[in-house]
């Protein structure tokens, strides 16, 4: 099966992917708010939730990018067609002992990493999904800030998570929004304030996106 060939937007389109358990959790509130925030910029997003999608986060045998012959499975050539065309892809998850949950490592395996082979990752080979896009993560602990730092956590995370995608896939840009403190306890006040640096991050990102569609091709 082919892997249907989008072109992108003229105004700039987000893939905003989203792996939580609770529907009603903060990193839901995290993803609205930036959708809201694209949308009155006049941009396009794209949400895929992946806990209500029953997304599927398990590398099959028949998935290794070592094999020689590689079939793609039809829920990743699905995935790969949704987010074609897309100029910035935004990951958003709560920090679970020390790392990203499984289901976003297994999304990021199995989709931005269909077909794409050891030699591509040492050459920084821009893909046509990922290439030249730019890498956005938001993400929530129930600890303070103060303690993730002090345990290398945001160091280490940054590191194997975010580096490593961008360097692996070509990607061109990267930043990562930490909340700390999150719980079922967080004041409204707190929520206010995250959600407000949530919109001026998702403002600041159209604005960069918006300048380089209209940057003229040489």
């Amino acid at each position: 099966m082919r892997i249907q060939d989008k072109a992108a937007t003229q105004t700039g389109r987000h893939a905003v992917i989203l792996c939580t358990p609770d529907p009603h959790s903060f990193n839901r509130a995290i993803a609205d708010c930036y959708c809201e925030e694209v949308h009155a910029a006049g941009q396009e997003t794209v949400l895929r939730d992946l806990y209500a999608m029953h997304f599927d986060p398990v590398l099959y045998s028949n998935e290794r990018p070592t094999l020689a012959t590689l079939v793609l499975a039809k829920d990743v050539i699905a995935e790969k067609n949704i987010l074609w065309g897309c100029d910035v892809f935004v990951l958003i998850y709560p920090i679970w002992f020390g790392s990203a949950p499984a289901m976003m490592k297994g999304y990021v395996e199995r989709v931005f990493g269909a077909g794409v082979t050891p030699e591509d990752v040492r050459r920084q080979d821009r893909g046509t999904l990922l290439g030249g896009k730019r890498l956005l993560s938001f993400t929530t602990s129930a600890m303070s800030q103060y303690w993730l730092s002090e345990a290398g956590q945001d160091i280490a995370l940054t590191t194997i998570f975010d580096d490593y995608i961008v360097h692996a896939f070509g990607m061109h840009a990267r930043e990562h929004k930490r909340f700390g403190q999150v719980t079922s306890e967080m004041d409204q006040k707190s929520v206010e304030q995250h959600l407000a640096r949530v919109a001026r991050q998702a403002q600041r990102t159209c604005g960069q996106v918006a300048s380089a569609v209209r940057k003229p091709t040489p």
